[in-house]
């Protein structure tokens, strides 16, 4: 029987870090770009939801607070980050799980959800939705557009976001390897 927990990045013992770094890598071992140092980076500071068997992290997910901005507007958003199950456990329902327990948050918390992925077989039966419009990221010498991440970026819509245009433009705040 697998168990599933919100848990802040303060509140993961060193023994779950150690776990999730494991579960992380191992999962993107295979793609092309991997997970790296940055990717963690992106997962912390936030909520990691954790499913859990017999004491070991089988799935994860966490969701950071991102300053995103539609058509100029801010949209207080939970960006999903490290989503992976862990190796030899996949297709068992563990990751739908995590990312249905993902939307609550979501619902909860923040106006819309975002993430990135080329993977939309995964997502878009959990409701996530393709931006459609021009996407790019805030830098210290202005706006630039991504045109590389264009439909490669997934939201989730929550009531208060639910007529959202998903034609509009979309930003993102720099940060260190992939901006989205």
């Amino acid at each position: 029987m697998a168990d599933i927990r919100r848990a802040s990045t303060s509140e993961l013992q060193a023994g779950e870090i150690a776990s999730l770094r494991e579960l992380l890598w191992g999962a993107f071992a295979d793609d092309a770009d991997g997970f790296g140092e940055h990717d963690w980076t992106h997962a912390l500071g936030g909520t990691h939801v954790l499913l859990e068997a017999d004491g070991l992290i089988l799935s994860h997910a966490a969701v950071v607070e991102r300053d995103l901005k539609v058509a100029g507007r801010p949209v207080r958003t939970g960006y999903v980050e490290a989503v992976a199950t862990r190796v030899g456990q996949q297709r068992h329902g563990y990751g739908s799980s995590v990312m249905r327990e993902v939307r609550d948050i979501i619902v909860e918390q923040f106006e819309l959800g975002a993430l990135g992925t080329g993977v939309f077989a995964f997502y878009e039966p959990l409701g996530w939705e393709h931006w459609r419009g021009p996407a790019s990221v805030r830098t210290r010498d202005g706006e630039v557009r991504t045109p590389d991440d264009e439909g490669y970026i997934l939201v989730l819509r929550t009531p208060s976001t639910a007529d959202l245009d998903l034609d509009l433009p979309i930003s993102c705040e720099w940060r260190p390897g992939d901006v989205w």
